[in-house]
């Protein structure tokens, strides 16, 4: 059988499916990767960039929503698309998609 994602090795793909794992929020798969992370010799620091890393982009909608929300409060139209906040720890320029 051939070996999924062949260009990244286990450690890649573990903190790739680490990500993914709080990008929907779930909490078992979570819990299930981490010990996978270490098994492949991932640090604890290693694991937790990724961990923050993952979270930020996470976020982009919800502080998307809430920049719409007071733009709209405000009376101000909608941004345009490419005045959009998207990539995680640059909130300070706009960005057309997220990192």
């Amino acid at each position: 059988m051939e070996q999924p994602l062949p260009q990244l090795n286990p450690r890649e793909r573990e903190l790739v499916a680490l990500g993914a794992a709080l990008g929907s929020n779930c909490k078992s798969c979570v819990e299930h990767h981490i010990p996978l992370a270490r098994q492949l010799g991932l640090s604890d620091a290693q694991i937790r960039e990724a961990v923050e890393l993952a979270d930020q982009v996470r976020q982009v909608p919800a502080r998307q929503a809430l920049l719409a929300a007071t733009q709209v409060l405000d009376g101000a139209s909608p941004p345009r698309a490419a005045d959009k906040m998207a990539c995680p720890g640059r909130l300070d320029r706009p960005a057309p998609k997220c990192c």
